[in-house]
């Protein structure tokens, strides 16, 4: 693995604060990321999943419409049980409350705002780590495609 395949990696921003996607949007693109996407509607995240396939999911909690336990809920309803994409929350929710919620319905980090950006860049990229070893792993564990056999064509 290097840092090019990291680089590769698709990664989705959902916070309601335009300020804080431009912050991440711009620390990733600076390092390299070629695949980025967000959104500040959080209403909109399944579909961006649906359409974007993003290896990583960096969420807010703390929006209208639609907060981040929900979008959460909704991730855990549609992820199958062997695919894994991982959730960074990055809230201002300090609260030990609020850390435990997340985790709980499948959050895999948290982080609280104001954030450092090289504490956040670091675990971003663990968590694209794991993601592409799990690909990996799952593309040498996965049964072969069965093999077509060729049959002669009837005279029917």
């Amino acid at each position: 693995m290097n840092i090019s395949d990291l680089h590769a990696m698709r990664l989705l921003i959902v916070d309601d604060k335009i300020e804080n996607v431009n912050i991440l949007e711009d620390m990733l693109t600076g390092e390299g990321f070629r695949n980025v996407v967000s959104t500040t509607d959080p209403r909109r995240t399944l579909d961006l999943v649906s359409a974007f396939d993003p290896d990583l999911v960096l969420l807010d909690l703390m929006m209208p419409d639609l907060d981040g336990y929900a979008v959460l809920e909704q991730l855990a309803r549609r992820t199958p049980p062997n695919e894994f994409r991982p959730v960074m929350v990055i809230s201002a929710d300090v609260t030990q409350e609020a850390r435990r919620r997340a985790l709980s319905l499948g959050a895999k980090d948290f982080l609280t705002k104001p954030f450092d950006l090289i504490e956040t860049m670091l675990r971003i990229c663990n968590l694209l780590e794991t993601s592409l070893l799990y690909k990996r792993l799952q593309a040498l564990t996965s049964p072969e495609p069965p093999l077509q056999r060729w049959h002669p064509k009837s005279d029917d």
